[in-house]
Parts: C-alpha cells; sequence; structure tokens
C-alpha cells in the first residue's frame, strides 16, 4: 500500500524527541499556553522571519482571530478563491464579514489580479490570499492591487509552512497571516493546533487578547474574546518537528519533480505548474482529468490511496446557496470534478513515485 499520509512512518523516525518532549509536558503541568508555547511561538516567529506569533487552538480560529482583530467594516466584502477548504470563508462570514468567491489562476490555483478586479466593489475591505497545495500567490501583485484600492491582506498559510513568493516567506507579506498545525499539514502537531503571524506590534497583541479572553494579563479582561490558546503538548511536538521541516519540505519536492518527470508527456492529464518567482513545498500534488473517478478507483484497486481536494467548489457548497455564485462560469465551479491529489510526503521513495507513475500511464493505455 502506498499510503496517501502516513503520520505513522513520521512519528517513528523522531519518536525517542517526541515521547521526551510529552513527557517532559507532563512533568511540567503545562498545558494550557506556558513555556512550551511560547517556546515554539518565538521559534517559529524566527523559522519565518517574522516579528510575532501567537499560538493559537486550530487554523479556522486563527483566520476567524486575524479577521476580527483587523477592525474592518462590518458586512464588507472579502475577497475568497473559489477553491479552497470551507475555513478560508466560514470564518469570514463568523466575523461578520461577507464572501465573495473570485476565480483563481488555472496552472497554481490561486488568486490573480485578473480575479481579484473581476470581483472588486466599493464594499471591498479585504482579500484572503489562499497559498494553495504549497503554491503561494503572487504577493507582489496582490500587495500592488491592495495598494492601489486600499485592501487588507489577510495570508492563508495552511498549506504553505516555508513556501516563498518573489523568495520572501509565505505569512510575512501580508497584513495578518494564519496557520494550521492540523496533523496532516507539512508541519503538523498531534491534534488541532494553528497560529497567527505579523509584523504589525498592535495586530499581535489585539490577536493575543481576542484568543485568550480579551485579556493579556489574568483577570484583567479589556473586552470579550474568546478562548482559543496552543496547549502545551501539541507545542512541545512542534518545537520537535520544526527542525526536520525544511529537510522534509525537500523531499516533497524531489517527489514532486519526479513526478513531473515521469507524467509530463501524458496528455490525458494536466499536471501543476510551478511559477517561476515560486519556490512550492507541495503540501498537495494535484493533477487534473475528466476521467477523475475512474482513475482514483483504477489506482485504489493497486494499492495506491489519493485524495480529491476539494470535491466541490466553495461557491457550489450548500452552506453558500444564497449567494449565487455556484453556476458562475469560474473555473473553479468546472474544475472540481476533475482533481486528484496523489500521494505525496516524505513517506515515499523515490521508486513509489515511478510506482504510482507507471499505474497512471496503464490506466491511460
Amino acid at each position: 500500500m502506498i499510503k496517501f499520509v502516513d503520520l505513522t512512518y513520521q512519528y517513528k523516525s523522531i519518536k525517542q524527541d517526541v515521547d521526551a518532549a510529552i513527557a517532559n509536558v507532563i512533568a511540567d503541568t503545562a498545558f494550557v499556553g506556558g513555556v512550551y508555547a511560547k517556546k515554539f511561538e518565538q521559534e517559529f516567529a524566527e523559522w519565518l522571519g517574522a516579528d510575532w506569533c501567537i499560538g493559537v487552538g486550530n487554523g479556522t480560529d486563527a483566520i476567524e482571530i486575524a479577521l476580527e482583530a483587523l477592525d474592518l467594516p462590518a458586512g464588507s466584502e472579502v475577497i475568497v478563491p473559489g477553491n479552497s477548504f470551507i475555513a478560508s470563508s466560514e470564518a469570514v462570514t463568523r466575523a461578520g464579514l461577507k464572501v465573495v468567491f473570485a476565480d483563481v489562476d488555472q496552472e497554481n490555483y490561486t488568486l490573480t489580479v485578473k480575479t481579484i478586479r473581476a470581483k472588486l466593489s466599493p464594499q471591498t475591505s479585504a482579500i484572503m490570499a489562499v497559498h494553495l497545495y504549497g503554491h503561494p500567490c503572487d504577493m507582489k501583485a496582490l500587495r500592488a492591487i491592495a495598494t492601489e484600492v486600499d485592501l487588507k491582506i489577510i495570508e492563508d498559510c495552511a498549506q504553505a509552512h516555508g513556501a516563498l513568493s518573489h523568495g520572501k516567506v509565505v505569512g510575512t507579506q501580508g497584513d495578518i497571516a494564519t496557520f494550521s498545525f492540523y496533523p496532516g499539514k507539512n508541519l503538523g502537531a498531534y491534534g488541532d493546533a494553528g497560529a497567527i503571524v505579523t509584523n504589525d506590534a498592535k495586530l499581535a497583541e489585539k490577536a493575543r487578547k481576542i484568543a485568550n479572553h480579551g485579556r493579556i494579563a489574568k483577570y484583567d479582561h479589556e473586552f470579550e474574546g474568546r478562548n482559543s490558546r496552543l496547549d502545551g503538548l501539541q507545542a512541545a511536538v512542534l518545537s520537535v518537528k520544526l527542525p526536520h521541516l525544511n529537510s522534509w519540505t525537500k523531499k516533497r519536492i524531489a517527489l514532486a519533480d519526479r513526478y513531473l518527470a515521469e507524467l509530463s508527456d501524458l496528455e490525458d492529464i494536466v499536471l501543476p505548474r510551478r511559477a517561476s518567482w515560486a519556490h512550492q513545498v507541495y503540501h498537495l500534488f494535484v493533477i487534473r482529468t475528466e476521467q477523475r473517478d475512474e482513475l482514483k478507483a483504477h489506482l485504489a484497486d493497486h494499492d495506491i490511496e489519493t485524495g480529491i481536494h476539494y470535491p466541490v467548489a466553495l461557491p457550489k457548497l450548500r452552506a453558500y446557496d444564497y449567494l449565487n455564485q455556484g453556476n458562475e462560469d469560474m473555473f473553479v465551479n468546472r474544475s472540481d470534478k476533475t482533481l486528484l491529489s496523489l500521494p505525496i510526503g516524505e513517506h515515499m521513495s523515490d521508486a513509489d513515485v515511478v510506482r504510482v507513475s507507471k499505474v497512471i500511464r496503464a490506466f491511460y493505455s
């Protein structure tokens, strides 16, 4: 079996350090916030080259808190790519703002200036720059349009730990950024965890207060906030994993390059393409094919796991029927039936990629 994700394989490679880290947290009873959470926040901010990192309960909370911290006009519009996980959009609505779905680039699945301009209105207050599948948005272009029309940029980096846009790491080029450390991410915890990153000290302080019941000091509540804090166990696990992330990412890139080499001449599928200005970290390796379901079944018959990200475009979800964007002539609304995510990760070998590729080629032959 070639697994889509193999967290057990990863755990075994760092088992001694992970077990020791968890034991230390238990011995110190540092379960909520505390020294281990603070340590990881400092390490992750340094790794990114960011000024501030605030650990929170999960990646969705991170987006909601970031939006609240920006203090955007109530009911104003936030442009969100139509191909993403619902966390990118539901956070907007739950923050009292309006979602407007935009199309994406057909090669790297991210927002572009063209797709953003198609959805701009006088009510637009922000752009949700989702660095999907590990490919960064063109942040130089997005920053230019944001400056032009006075918009805030929230970077959703849930799938892009360490990706670069024009040589700069994602999470440091918008007004505020969010990360998920869900177990299957390139940098994953052993439960839910997330972070907010910014270079703005005032935004950082406000986000930290929102996440901790509207306070910094105990019982000194300046306003009503919420409870979303990074726990010590998850922080300790993340601190163990962070030094390995660069090598794991190199492995993903090498595997992706092998996929591209093995499948580049196959006309029946559309492969992902890296933009010249992008350093992609391949959280997912997503192809497109009109025979998606048949190919998925064929791979399963050969003990190869795959995924679909995402089977229904956001505008077409029942949750967003009220927006009436499900029938718009957008690439995202047409492509959701063709997307297939092939297995990729440090658990795989070069030979595994060759095997997957051979099974794909056999299907089309």
